[in-house]
């Protein structure tokens, strides 16, 4: 009888016991990324625009490595996607996706645990057709498997493009809007919170569901090319969609094209343009062989404070004079950023009033260059010189 007693507590320990058993030799996957929910614009880079299907994973591994020691990480660019072509030519006979085995012969998995073991978040690509744009194998049909198996490699960030065939052609049959939430609820149904970039190339105008339909993201263009004219003409489509951003759903005018052939006029044009979006940030080049004008325009600090803050909404266009504009966004704290910009190929004089500002009467007016640092304070108009192709960006405060 006196030996019973005992018997509760041991059946205690072994059950402790075999806890901590299963706990030493279950091995969990990698935690959810706090910033699949959070608020700001998604951070990162991409492998698209600098090497298109020349991928493989040592030089992705490569962009990582140089992203976290760049200070890139340090300013917030978290995600590290690949983009088209790391996908094998079929599905294995599982139907799942799998790695390209000639270049990425170790597997996405253990890819993605090197970009995490970073301190960085991992993306990856793929298409609402049955082919994505080089003509790999693509989710069509295969949202549920295609979902769970980039949440098993731990995949945080999912680039959905439009594509059918390598020939890019749109996909047929059902809209585009059922595709992506279709895809939504398969990331869902995984448990693992993972970003849902929308790729429709604003054909369908998914700004207006895309939101809805689970996307955090959604493409407002085709593609951006690094060069003058497209980066001008993708910003002239971004005028009157600023109503449709939101904290955790924001128009994206594509990654960025900084450090792939722009002069420095123009870096700096696209740069505060992009952040005044309030726009995600997807650097597009080379991370390994940055000049300084390319770090200086991706960790220009007081731009990034602009795109991160949403205060009274995405920038809008105040005024187009031609090959002159003015553009303005009100911030959380009462300032306002301004972009003063020159299309034109020379040097030419861009002003505005603290009035078409948007800013409340003051006495005097605190003015940070958001190139060039602090500038003398100033009662009265805004701006200045603006070199061609270039442009004057402001952040203004009134003083009491």
């Amino acid at each position: 009888m006196t030996s019973r007693r005992w018997w509760p507590a041991l059946a205690v320990l072994v059950l402790v016991l075999v806890l901590g058993a299963t706990a030493w030799f279950v091995q969990p996957g990698p935690p959810a990324p706090a910033s699949a929910q959070a608020a700001g614009p998604p951070m990162g880079w991409n492998s698209w625009n600098r090497f298109g299907c020349d991928i493989d994973e040592q030089l992705i591994r490569g962009q990582a490595d140089a992203l976290a020691g760049s200070g890139l990480r340090d300013a917030g660019y978290s995600f590290v996607v690949v983009d088209d072509c790391w996908m094998a030519h079929e599905r294995d006979a599982q139907g799942r996706l799998q790695a390209d085995p000639a270049t990425f012969p170790s597997g996405m998995k253990a890819l993605g645990d090197h970009v995490h073991g970073l301190g960085l978040e991992f993306g990856l690509y793929s298409s609402a057709g049955a082919e994505t744009c080089e003509g790999r194998p693509a989710s069509r049909d295969h949202e549920e498997v295609d979902a769970r198996t980039f949440a098993e490699w731990g995949v945080d960030f999912l680039k959905y493009d439009y594509c059918e065939s390598e020939n890019g052609d749109r996909p047929a049959g059902a809209p585009a809007r059922d595709r992506y939430a279709k895809m939504s609820a398969a990331l869902r149904a995984t448990g693992r919170p993972i970003v849902l970039s929308v790729v429709e190339w604003g054909d369908e105008r998914p700004w207006e569901w895309a939101h809805d339909a689970g996307g955090t993201m959604w493409r407002t263009t085709r593609d951006i090319k690094p060069d003058w004219p497209n980066i001008t003409g993708t910003l002239d489509q971004q005028a009157g969609l600023e109503r449709y951003a939101r904290p955790g759903g924001w128009n994206d005018p594509d990654m960025l094209q900084v450090g792939n052939g722009l002069d420095e006029d123009e870096t700096q044009f696209h740069m505060t343009m992009w952040c005044l979006l309030n726009a995600p940030l997807m650097a597009g080049n080379d991370l390994s062989a940055m000049d300084p004008i390319t770090s200086g325009a991706l960790l220009n600090r007081a731009l990034l404070d602009v795109q991160r803050d949403f205060g009274d909404g995405q920038g809008r266009r105040l005024r187009d004079d031609g090959d002159t504009e003015v553009w303005a966004k009100g911030m959380s704290d009462g300032s306002v950023a301004l972009a003063l910009l020159n299309r034109g190929t020379g040097h030419t004089t861009v002003t505005t009033s603290t009035a078409e500002a948007g800013l409340p009467d003051a006495g005097s007016y605190r003015v940070l260059d958001l190139w060039n640092g602090e500038q003398p304070a100033t009662s009265g108009p805004l701006g200045g010189d603006v070199a061609g192709h270039g442009v004057m960006a402001l952040r203004v405060w009134p003083r009491r």
